[in-house]
């Protein structure tokens, strides 16, 4: 796999608990990461190809006032989950994005 710089932030925040709105509801990660095809966790989720792990370095809440009260209510037709095999977006068959993509069956 090629090298990748590790580095990495994110932000998540708590979109299904409004009721938890008194105490900070979105916390922001930095640290570092890597990234495996033969993690153990791979199997826990369909459709994935690759695992990304991240050692958290930094922790820490962001103020709640701006966060938006959301909810899931319908799946995307291209998010992969158990029993449902997602087409494959158009985006994929750019010719741009070509030598990033993994090799995949019926793909030029």
């Amino acid at each position: 796999m090629d090298q990748l710089a590790p580095a990495v932030g994110d932000e998540q925040p708590d979109v299904e608990r409004p009721e938890r709105r008194e105490r900070p509801g979105r916390l922001r990660v930095s640290g570092t990461a890597s990234v495996s095809a033969d993690d153990p966790l791979l199997a826990e989720f369909p459709g994935a190809q690759l695992v990304v792990r991240v050692r958290a370095e930094r922790i820490f809440p962001n103020c709640p006032p701006y966060i938006h009260r959301m909810k899931l209510l319908d799946y995307s037709v291209y998010a992969p989950r158990a029993a449902h095999e997602p087409p494959e977006p158009d985006w994929k068959r750019m010719e741009v994005f070509r030598d990033a993509l993994p090799r995949r069956q019926g793909r030029r």
